[in-house]
């Protein structure tokens, strides 16, 4: 397809909307798919902090339990899962499985499972099992007394890392070149963080108060917004599906910005965890992209788990919980917004990927720590500063932690993912199949489950998420300053590999004009 003749794009057009007309076939599909899934994994989000902080016997301790002894084998079951899938089957029939399992474990979970939540869970055994154990161990005990909660906590976790990260990513650094992606994955991202807006908008309406007066007749408000909710989740699933299928079939081979053919056969190489691992070890590339994921994983769990139970003091019924959460999700995509528009993109292009993958943990270091300085130290100067404001040091603290959040995953919907995913982009297909399910599909699962370990290293001595917080402070400066680190070192490889192959260097350059 001959590119000579595509119009230069204007300085204003290549800040904002840097897409070529002939590429809409390509990026349409792509942005509805990454859309969808985005907004899905934003709803789960809100509906499983709900279910398992508010629910009988638990709280926001229960959540480092669950994501090491539950999430992390869930994550190394299913990223075995994916690759026994990809030796097995095409790109495309991978996609369709992987999404119908999330789907239909949704659909049973809200229909049939919750609805005889009273009869599944062993809530007599586990006040048997509280009164013989220390306090500290509470959260263990919740995740076995809620143990269908936990298993809804892990499935939305894990649709944010097989669905959106090794699915949808995995297809995109295959099909997208260099050139393509600087100009691409901003917008994509920027769709991403309108989906968290208007998901937190529906988590909103959803569990207000005016939508259960449509039906007098239920008992169990909560349960109905669970299953409203499921309902958006299965449309939005049969649209990912759709917009996969008409991109898989029409949208491919339409643009100079595909760099491998409309259809991929089963990959020439085996994949299984144990090689993809073992694959990754001997790359020094692949182990920083790793660092990377793991620290990032490790910074912002350490914090959320210490936010949340401020919230859950403050916040205790699910319903008004997942309203919350909606709230915080909507100022997030907000911000997120701004930042695809007018940081993202531009500062990839102006001042490159370093310089760009360097601003997520600079602005997590700061926020985390104003974050933690509060919380510390809220019963001295900043108690008072609470009362001038008229409000409490609590409510005070969720607002700190609330505007950290938005802060931090702003980042990392943007900045974060799109130099990540670019890291991967000068690789061979190995490298990028395999690494990236070792590093995304339980290298982000592992960093996790390490800063959950830390909370429960400090959580069963000292009882309560609040007393372990100044501990968590230290540990969360430590990772921050590995993952700057981390970054330099990547960020010097990245630019030799970029330059030291001309076919990757010049991509941009042959397949489009320079944008002006």
């Amino acid at each position: 397809m001959a590119t000579d003749a595509q119009p230069r794009l204007g300085k204003i057009r290549s800040f904002l909307w840097p897409i070529y007309r002939s590429e809409l076939r390509t990026f349409l599909p792509m942005f509805i798919i990454y859309f969808l899934i985005c907004m899905n994994y934003t709803l789960l989000r809100a509906a499983k902090d709900a279910l398992v902080i508010t629910a009988k016997g638990s709280g926001a301790e229960a959540l480092p339990f669950i994501k090491v002894w539950a999430i992390l084998p869930m994550a190394l079951l299913f990223t075995a899962l994916y690759g026994k899938f990809a030796n097995r089957y095409g790109r495309d029939r991978v996609f369709y499985i992987m999404v119908s399992i999330f789907l239909g474990f949704f659909a049973l979970f809200a229909f049939a499972i919750y609805p005889n939540i009273g009869l599944l869970h062993p809530h007599g055994l586990c006040d048997s099992l509280a009164t013989r154990l220390p306090d500290g161990f509470s959260g263990l005990i919740s995740i076995f007394r809620n143990w269908t909660f936990t298993l809804f906590y892990c499935m939305s976790e894990l649709w944010g890392t097989i669905v959106m990260t090794i699915l949808f990513w995995g297809f995109a650094n295959q099909m997208i070149n260099m050139g393509g992606a600087k100009r691409f994955y901003a917008p994509l991202l920027m769709g991403a963080n309108i989906a968290s807006f208007i998901a937190g908008a529906i988590s909103l309406q959803l569990s207000a108060g005016a939508i259960f007066s449509l039906f007098p007749e239920s008992q169990d408000p909560w349960g109905m917004t669970i299953g409203l909710i499921t309902i958006v989740i299965l449309l939005s699933g049969a649209g990912i599906m759709f917009a996969y299928r008409w991109l898989s079939k029409y949208g491919l081979d339409t643009s100079a910005i595909c760099s491998t053919g409309r259809k991929q056969d089963k990959p020439k190489f085996k994949m299984s965890l144990g090689k993809n691992f073992a694959y990754l070890a001997k790359s020094k590339y692949l182990i920083c992209i790793a660092i990377i994921v793991f620290t990032y994983n490790v910074s912002i769990n350490m914090i959320e788990v210490v936010w949340k139970d401020q919230v859950h003091q403050l916040i205790s019924d699910p319903n008004e919980f997942s309203a919350y959460m909606g709230k915080v999700f909507m100022a997030m995509g907000a911000f997120s917004t701004f930042i695809s528009i007018f940081i993202c993109g531009s500062s990839i292009r102006r001042f490159g990927w370093t310089f760009s993958a360097l601003i997520s943990p600079i602005a997590i270091l700061v926020t985390g720590t104003a974050f933690f300085s509060f919380l510390l130290f809220r019963e001295s100067g900043f108690g008072a500063m609470a009362i001038m404001l008229g409000s409490t040091p609590l409510a005070l603290a969720v607002f700190f932690g609330s505007m950290q959040n938005c802060i931090a995953r702003a980042c990392k919907y943007t900045l974060f993912d799109a130099t990540k995913e670019m890291a991967f982009i000068p690789l061979n297909s190995e490298s990028k199949l395999k690494g990236k399910a070792a590093i995304d599909g339980v290298g982000s699962r592992l960093g996790k489950s390490g800063s959950s370990l830390i909370h429960q290293a400090f959580l069963i001595p000292l009882e309560s998420v609040t007393a372990s917080a100044p501990y968590i402070a230290g540990f969360f400066i430590l990772t921050i300053g590995a993952w700057i680190a981390a970054t330099k070192s990547l960020g010097k490889q990245f630019q030799t590999k970029t330059q030291s192959e001309p076919a990757i260097a010049s991509t941009e350059e042959n397949a489009q004009p320079e944008l002006g």
